[in-house]
């Protein structure tokens, strides 16, 4: 670590920015093999298993397992959108339906800097936390089509009703840790701090403490990311493809690696916010668990199992966004504004109101 401090600012900006790029597009691409795979499991029907690299047909146990695990598909469905052939229509606006795709990755990308993925027990023995420090619209619009103009419109429409609801759904989070006489923050790492106290209220995650939030967070982050039943910037039964129709290869690909890595980010951020972030359960923090197998000393091995805890909790909302697309049939678009208009922005409301005053009692 000391020696990655002490490098220039512009090598540690890339080196962080290509950690990034590394970790999140193949995070990205297993999730589109990963989603067919649960539809086929959840439609009890076979998924991808069939394709194989010729070389790893011989290979016994292992290339039959790997083939029927559907390993090889995320090869082939990476090599086959880089190799198609780039066709751009020819009412478009060129610049920006060029520049759409790629600007599509840079909230997500961005993002998840500011999002701590673990931590490590310093020499204090305190846990310090590892961290690094919407384009739809656009697309829609630079398209010139009609079928990707109100798949754009839709996507505006969708973002400011439930980005309040989001919003609100949080603060009462932030006041709870935000009490009297100490310093002010907003940082996520604090409220994984928060969430490892002693104690019931203290080591109790925030989605038992706070179950309306909660459940307001994750309805409007399903919203916020087009993910079924709210995907009506697509919502192929009525409008093709919505904002996408006119793309195809890599900048269709890109695309839906920036959905992905939109949802590991916002599961990654719920996770920290209302399951205890790296903590394995509730009321058990990662420094008892490091207590308990006897690696306290070793801030690497500490590094680490909080790594494989926090991404096992993201693999579980994940899996969990697949699962509700294949299950829950798409709203209507009225549904979906009435919803966010009139049921979950109330609630949020009303719900901001009872725990502000709930947390000025407490900490009165």
């Amino acid at each position: 670590m000391d020696f990655f401090l002490n490098l220039p600012l512009l090598v540690q900006v890339a080196l962080k920015g290509l950690a990034v790029i590394c970790v999140i597009f193949p995070i990205a691409g297993a999730c589109s093999m990963a989603e067919r795979k649960v539809s086929a499991w959840i439609q009890s029907r076979p998924g991808p298993n069939r394709t194989i690299i010729p070389a790893f047909r011989w290979v016994p146990v292992v290339g039959p397992f790997l083939q029927k695990l559907g390993a090889f598909q995320l090869l082939a469905d990476g090599l086959k959108f880089l190799f198609k052939e780039e066709t751009v229509p020819g009412q478009v606006n060129r610049l920006y339906f060029i520049l759409a795709p790629v600007i599509a990755m840079i909230p997500a990308l961005s993002t998840v800097t500011f999002v701590p993925f673990g931590a490590w027990i310093d020499r204090d023995g305190r846990v310090a936390p590892l961290m690094l420090a919407n384009v739809i619209i656009l697309a829609g619009w630079a398209s010139n089509s009609k079928y990707p103009f109100l798949g754009a419109m839709r996507a505006s429409a969708q973002l400011v009703s439930y980005e309040l609801s989001l919003t609100l759904s949080v603060l009462p989070v932030f006041l709870w840790i935000n009490a009297p006489g100490t310093p002010g923050t907003m940082s996520l790492a604090k409220v994984v701090e928060f969430q490892s106290q002693a104690g019931f209220w203290g080591g109790s995650w925030f989605f038992i403490t706070m179950p309306v939030s909660a459940l307001i967070f994750i309805i409007a982050l399903f919203a916020e990311t087009n993910r079924q039943p709210f995907d009506m910037p697509e919502s192929e039964s009525d409008l093709v493809g919505g904002f996408h129709t006119e793309y195809g290869a890599f900048k269709w690909a890109l695309f839906f690696v920036a959905e992905y890595s939109n949802m590991i980010v916002g599961s990654g951020v719920f996770v920290l916010l209302f399951l205890g972030g790296w903590n394995p359960l509730p009321w058990i923090s990662l420094a008892t668990l490091a207590g308990w197998l006897g690696i306290a000393a070793h801030p690497v091995l500490v590094g680490v199992v909080s790594i494989v805890i926090f991404i096992g909790k993201i693999i579980g909302m994940l899996f969990f966004f697949m699962w509700v697309r294949w299950t829950v049939p798409r709203f209507r678009y009225d549904q979906v504004m009435e919803i966010g208009w009139k049921k979950l922005l109330p609630l949020a409301i009303a719900n901001l109101v009872v725990y502000a005053v709930g947390i000025a009692l407490i900490q009165k």
